[in-house]
């Protein structure tokens, strides 16, 4: 089983934006957990991470041609806005868990919308690094069940 994990705009600033709203975790450990965690539950897990929109929907295609199992994603402010990434993410045949290390539903109104929701499985937030951990089980589990 392989699990891709997408990770949008300015996600590679983690650890260094906006502490008391996101910690002081970083992408590489939040990537590194996610891989340790995989093993623990005998799936492949990739992380990818983009700046560009454009990159991100290519990334996407490219995990629906590979046949992904399971999606999970963290758009940053793309989550709000980009009907291209939900688009593409609507291709997929697999289930597709949105996560957030902050809890978009007590921040500013703009970002409570998610263009995303309406195709996700589900939506795992507020718990920092560990909503991407909470993710990948839901995500295996979703996998699994699909697969039935």
């Amino acid at each position: 089983m392989k699990i891709l994990v997408l990770n949008g705009i300015n996600l590679n600033m983690f650890g260094k934006r906006d502490p008391a709203q996101y910690g002081t975790t970083t992408l590489a450990e939040i990537d590194a957990s996610l891989h340790t965690l995989g093993q623990e539950l005998g799936v492949a897990v990739e992380c990818f991470q983009t700046n560009f929109e454009g990159a991100m929907v290519e990334r996407i295609h490219q995990g629906y041609a590979e046949g992904v199992d399971a999606v999970l994603i963290n758009a940053g402010a793309w989550t709000h806005y980009s009907y291209g990434i939900r688009d593409a993410l609507a291709i997929l045949k697999c289930p597709i868990i949105e996560v957030h290390m902050s809890n978009i539903h007590a921040r500013e109104a703009f970002r409570h919308l998610s263009v995303f929701a309406e195709i996700a499985k589900g939506q795992i937030c507020g718990f920092g690094a560990e909503s991407y951990l909470l993710a990948l089980r839901a995500g295996v589990s979703a996998a699994k069940v699909a697969a039935q």
